[in-house]
């Protein structure tokens, strides 16, 4: 509240000195005095003229004392300050080393998008930018939607952390997603990759180990890809406990039972005498990033698919196969969902629904059937009427 007094604050020369503050006609400078909420506030208001003291100079002296007396805005926050907390809250909350790693890959390329722009912080990208920083990704279908999952994950931890004041990210439209139909190896494509993986072994150099050495220990990688249906990073980090007896175990389900799959004596035997990167994992020497060791396999089973001849192969094919091959043999959809670990039995459904058996089965009985069904009588119909002329 403001409590504020002006007055002529007389000279020493001024004739009407003894008359005090009350007096205004003469030239003296004007003061203010008084209270703006509890800041007392004593000075010139830099005039002589009454009337430009109470109409321009006061209300001026007001708002600058409220304005000095509030707390100074907050600056916002920077993009690289904004991915930096949000990253260190995806690593409180145990996210896998893989997601961790695609956001952050998100967050350099935001960054450097932002400085091609000039834009410095998080408020600066409304929608217009974030359509185009989208338009700059080189990702399609499913690759596409995932990074804008990620994106908009980011945009909803910023705005409910106050950053920004509305979330732009909720409006980007999903792409279209083209869904590639689920393609596993053929028994002849299995037999021509586990031949090219003792050609190409014996040729090329796996980090230590040449020749012979090397081709098995890229034979048991293959085989335990086809036949433990893990995703490449988590088989390249299998730790050797996780194999008791001839089971695997894969993870615990949220009911907190482990789960465990068998392996084939051949894959077990494959991977005993393979030779031994570490004490604690098979395939990984437990010193380099996860991610520089997944893509140095990533690389080589590329060569290994080109060996085979079978250019569009890569590491999903196997857990694919895995799935496939389970399906066909007429394992329960939730069993098979239950081994690859999905979050859903939907998810299984949305990928292997065809290769289903007892679908598949039951609907080659329907077609069947209706071979031999003769046509529904319908009374008082046109279809009736036809039905009746037909010669038999």
């Amino acid at each position: 509240m403001s409590m504020l007094t002006i007055y002529r604050r007389h000279i020493k020369t001024c004739p009407h000195r003894s008359e005090g503050r009350k007096y205004r006609r003469c030239r003296c400078p004007i003061w203010a005095d008084g209270f703006i909420d509890t800041q007392e506030v004593r000075e010139s208001l830099g005039t002589r003229n009454w009337e430009e003291a109470e109409e321009e100079k006061l209300p001026a002296l007001k708002a600058r004392h409220k304005l000095a007396a509030e707390p100074p805005s907050p600056e916002p926050i920077t993009i690289t300050q904004a991915w930096k907390e949000f990253l260190t809250d995806a690593k409180a909350r145990n996210l896998r080393d893989p997601t961790i790693y695609k956001y952050d890959l998100l967050s350099r390329q935001m960054d450097l998008f932002a400085q091609a722009r000039g834009l410095r912080y998080l408020c600066e990208f409304d929608l217009r930018e974030l359509r185009e920083f989208r338009a700059s990704w080189p990702n399609r279908n499913l690759g596409a939607q995932k990074k804008l999952e990620y994106l908009r994950k980011f945009f909803r931890f910023a705005y409910e952390s106050k950053w920004i004041d509305e979330n732009h990210a909720r409006k980007l439209e999903s792409p279209k997603v083209q869904q590639s139909p689920t393609m596993p190896f053929t028994p002849d494509q299995m037999a021509d990759i586990l031949s090219a993986c003792e050609k190409y072994g014996k040729k090329a150099r796996g980090g230590r180990y040449t020749g012979p050495e090397n081709a098995r220990r890229i034979r048991a990688f293959v085989l335990l890809l086809r036949h433990s249906g893990l995703r490449i990073g988590d088989a390249v980090t299998l730790e050797r406990r996780r194999i008791i007896g001839d089971k695997l175990l894969l993870y615990t389900a949220k009911t907190g039972t482990p789960v465990h799959l068998p392996l084939p004596p051949f894959v077990l035997s494959a991977l005993e005498v393979m030779p031994r990167m570490s004490g604690t994992y098979f395939f990984w020497t437990g010193e380099s990033e996860i991610q520089s060791a997944t893509g140095d396999w990533q690389r080589t089973l590329k060569a290994v698919f080109k060996e085979a001849g079978i250019p569009d192969g890569h590491a999903h094919r196997f857990r694919d196969t895995l799935a496939v091959e389970l399906l066909k043999a007429g394992v329960p959809l939730d069993r098979v969902s239950m081994v690859l670990g999905h979050s859903s039995i939907k998810v299984t459904e949305k990928h292997y629904s065809p290769w289903v058996r007892a679908r598949q089965e039951q609907l080659e009985a329907d077609v069947r059937r209706t071979w031999g069904q003769p046509l529904p009588e319908t009374k008082g119909t046109l279809q009736g009427h036809e039905k009746q002329s037909v010669p038999n």
